[in-house]
């Protein structure tokens, strides 16, 4: 056993010595429930490694465990967990920061959170491994899920498997084994990392790096598996652009590549259009206002219904437009798919780039090769980029897909306000214990060992 197994087996004894129990349970129940502490452990040691103020939650809610089986982990029950949670507070290993509540009437409420204490975290300071190389996910979980929205929330379904699915999750097991073999990381400044973790924390749409998720989930929506089915759950999907440069697999460093007008490619090829050679953004307002006309152009796909007003996050600041004419003048820039606007379809085109992206990590997954997925771009080894491998990867699935050609373009985000790196330095030759990048060294310096 590693320390962090260790760890789970003295827990669990001790839980069971506080307990003081009249029946002892089954060799069965005690499974289950051994199972379950390691379960929350876990979860408080992600955090742990993550930052001291990311609570973890747990579910209250009985009929949780028994509704959508289909999503549920069959080895974690009702009783269980809550003994566990129990037991574990009884140690003082773990205290309540949020009371969980359920408001009938309202129909809404907030699940219970809770954090390691002091005493916790000193027994995690002691472990020698880190989550991130200690860890092995379940590649068995359900990675296939179908979402619907009901009274504006969203919102899991459950559904019969049939052919698609069990092709899809097959096909995701291979992508996320490969995943799961490699160190995915972010090499950069122990204090700059820490002030990134306090930004992601507090930002509503983001959550703060957990470098042990690695696992991807393929999301579908609106109750229909011909609608989404993007890519969600790997970490580095959750890194602000500027950050992406400095993501390395296995110590050594990476390239980006992004598809050049990825929506306006497929829906003209869906449909039988030319776009010209002309940039499907740039020709509404100009280069100078590229972003917000892209922003604004995949949004009117994705409305149903006709958007009288601006999407909330579009800024119009900048351009000396309302919405009115922004949106007239990029329908008048678009005639040949003018009528498709505001139809749905861009839950559809979710849908395209999803086969496109699958196709891709595929490929490479079965050369054990991770190719990490940000929609319509992908992470590799520095290597695949500098050989035209990944660039001819993507265009050949493009082309499988519409039968056309469309471009890819090398993303080149980095600036120097953050940590320095050159392209042609190998990383595992400057692995050290001490100075500014010791957090990520140590980290590298764990996964290089980890078989010894």
């Amino acid at each position: 056993m590693n320390s962090f197994e260790e760890l789970c087996v003295k827990v669990s004894q001790n839980i069971d010595a506080k307990e003081q129990r009249i029946r002892s349970r089954t060799e069965q129940e005690q499974a289950r429930f051994n199972y379950a502490v390691s379960y929350l452990l876990i979860d408080l040691w992600k955090k742990h490694f993550t930052h001291k103020e990311y609570n973890c939650s747990i579910q209250k809610n009985k009929n949780y465990y028994s509704a959508l089986q289909i999503y549920r982990d069959p080895n974690l029950t009702y009783r269980m967990v809550i003994q566990a949670f129990d037991g574990l507070q009884k140690l003082s290993l773990i205290q309540v920061t949020k009371e969980g509540y359920y408001d009938h009437i309202k129909m809404e409420g907030s699940l219970t959170r809770f954090k390691a204490t002091d005493e916790l975290t000193e027994m995690f300071d002691q472990l020698d491994g880190h989550p991130a190389i200690t860890l092995k996910p379940n590649l068995n979980a359900n990675t296939i899920f179908l979402r619907n929205i009901v009274d504006g929330k969203r919102t899991l379904v459950s559904y019969s498997e049939d052919k698609d699915t069990e092709i899809w999750r097959d096909n995701l097991k291979k992508i996320n084994t490969c995943f799961s073999q490699h160190m995915i990381d972010l090499r950069i400044k122990d204090e700059e990392y820490q002030s990134l973790q306090e930004r992601l924390l507090i930002d509503d749409d983001k959550e703060p790096i957990d470098l042990s998720q690695k696992v991807l989930a393929r999301i579908f929506i609106n109750n229909s598996f011909g609608e989404g089915g993007r890519f969600y759950r790997g970490w580095w999907q959750n890194v602000p652009s500027e950050y992406r440069p400095y993501i390395t697999i296995n110590s050594k460093l990476t390239q980006e590549h992004d598809y050049s007008q990825l929506n306006p490619n497929m829906i003209y090829s869906l449909y039988n259009h030319e776009l010209g050679s002309e940039d499907a953004y740039s020709r509404v307002l100009g280069p100078e206002h590229r972003e917000t006309v892209k922003e604004a152009f995949n949004a009117m796909f994705q409305a149903n219904t006709e958007l009288n007003s601006k999407p909330s996050k579009l800024n119009l600041d900048e351009i000396g437009m309302t919405w009115r004419e922004l949106r007239e003048a990029i329908l008048n820039a678009h005639k040949p798919i003018r009528n498709l606007f505001f139809t749905g379809l861009g839950n559809r085109l979710q849908f395209e780039d999803g086969i496109i992206a699958e196709s891709i990590m595929l490929q490479f997954a079965k050369m054990d090769y991770p190719a990490l997925p940000i929609h319509d771009s992908f992470i590799m080894h520095h290597a695949f980029g500098n050989s035209g491998e990944l660039e001819e990867a993507m265009r050949r699935a493009f082309y499988e897909r519409f039968h056309r050609d469309i471009g890819v373009s090398r993303e080149l985000v980095a600036t120097h306000s953050l940590s320095e790196i050159n392209e042609s330095e190998d990383l595992s030759d400057t692995l050290s214990s001490s100075g500014p990048y010791s957090s990520y060294n140590k980290r590298n310096d764990l996964w290089l060992n980890r078989n010894k």
